[in-house]
């Protein structure tokens, strides 16, 4: 029992990596809850008949909520405490997440859709934040990287939902997923808590001025790399969410594959992939930092740069194991800038408004990427396919390659 206590103790050395492990559980469900609608398409539209736009509607509605809430949800964990924002918004999503296996018709649906967006933009940027308070200098990469894998994993079980859909019924991995939640946010409430600054710290935080929601979004809009952030952040979250949402249904269509099997390829090797990936570039860019400060930079620059001709090679192939190949190529190496995304952040903006700033990125990705999930439905229904869009998608990420080269680091942030 004392030794358990130790080991929870938020100054012990192995603390920070035990608020690793614990939020790597949380991202799973986080992306688990979200994503595994997409892959029991055909079950949920044999239950609640509706067209290929409203399906799309679905994500992209639960994308626009969280999205714009994202800001001031960041702004909570920025003010408030961060450990405290996490566990409620566990809570509340797994609650909505349960409520979801209830709905009979496309309009509960839809309103589930949104609440959990409500819910879960209180998450990544109270957990990312969190995490970096821990983790500084050569672990910080890393220790993002590891829990951005435990939202891969997530993303790769998201096969379970289609699984599930066929072997029983489209509503019973919603029912179990919420009963899992719930529980685990009762465990973190023994177990997760905030950093407690220095002495130094504190002293130098007793003089500032309470953070007001207004100073941050003013400060984070004056910074150029911000900006820049912003257009290659957005940019990127459109491409993932509308390979991540219709990855399944491309598979299943144009490689004629069971929902069962297209599930498994757009998912479980896809994430596995993403995963790899995640903790590769944290790995890669903080060796590299030691010698070349800008490498939180170059790292995702050049995945981003192999990623844009792997995806572009996977929307053009005929043959399906090129296609799976490739599409895990772009996975491994698209996912080098989430790994790198809040170490950037601690790079270029004022530390007192990180939270704050991620949640604003989380909007604009989140509301771009829901715009590039609907239209993606809409362009269906007008019979333009998948294949034309992924090609498009691989040119954006060479686009987001260009635009995350010139952004330049403050030498007085940490």
């Amino acid at each position: 029992m004392n030794k358990m206590a130790g080991e929870m103790n938020p100054k012990s050395n192995i603390y920070p990596w035990i608020i690793v492990a614990l939020l790597c559980v949380v991202g799973c469900l986080n992306y688990l809850d979200r994503t595994m609608i997409t892959t029991m398409r055909g079950s949920i539209l044999h239950s609640i008949p509706m067209t290929d736009a409203q399906f799309g509607l679905l994500t992209s509605l639960f994308l626009w909520v969280y999205g714009l809430l994202s800001p001031l949800a960041g702004f909570l964990a920025d003010r408030f405490n961060r450990s405290r924002v996490i566990i409620g918004s566990l809570f509340v999503w797994s609650v909505v997440t349960w409520f979801t296996a209830h709905a009979t018709t496309f309009e509960e649906l839809l309103w589930t859709r949104a609440l959990m967006g409500v819910s879960e933009a209180c998450y990544i940027p109270a957990a990312l934040a969190l995490i970096t308070d821990y983790h500084r200098g050569s672990t910080r990469s890393l220790a993002t990287g590891i829990h951005m894998g435990g939202i891969m994993v997530g993303q790769s079980l998201g096969f379970i939902g289609g699984w599930l859909a066929e072997d029983r019924t489209w509503n019973f991995a919603f029912n179990i997923f919420g009963g899992i939640g719930m529980i685990y946010s009762l465990v973190l409430l023994f177990t997760l808590r905030d950093r407690k600054e220095g002495v130094q710290e504190k002293i130098a935080i007793k003089d500032l001025p309470v953070i007001s929601f207004k100073n941050a979004i003013t400060d984070l809009f004056k910074n150029r790399s911000y900006l820049l952030a912003m257009g290659f952040w957005g940019l990127g979250g459109m491409v993932s969410w509308m390979v991540v949402g219709w990855l399944p249904t491309y598979y299943k269509e144009h490689f004629n594959l069971s929902q069962t099997i297209a599930g498994m390829y757009a998912t479980g090797y896809f994430h596995t992939a993403s995963l790899l990936g995640v903790l590769t570039g944290g790995y890669l860019a903080d060796r590299w930092s030691r010698s070349f400060p800008r490498a939180r930079i170059m790292v995702p620059v050049i995945g981003l740069i192999v990623a844009a001709p792997g995806i572009f090679i996977a929307s053009s192939t005929t043959i399906l194991g090129v296609a799976v190949v490739c599409f895990m190529i772009y996975a491994f190496t698209r996912t080098f800038l989430d790994a790198n995304m809040m170490p950037i952040l601690c790079m270029i903006v004022n530390p007192r408004y990180r939270a704050t700033g991620y949640g604003v990125l989380n909007m604009i990705s989140c509301i771009i990427g829901g715009l590039g999930l609907y239209a993606a439905g809409a362009l269906r229904d007008a019979e333009i396919n998948l294949e034309r869009m992924f090609q498009i998608a691989a040119v954006s990420l060479l686009v987001c390659a260009g635009l995350l080269y010139f952004v330049r680091q403050d030498e007085e942030r940490v």
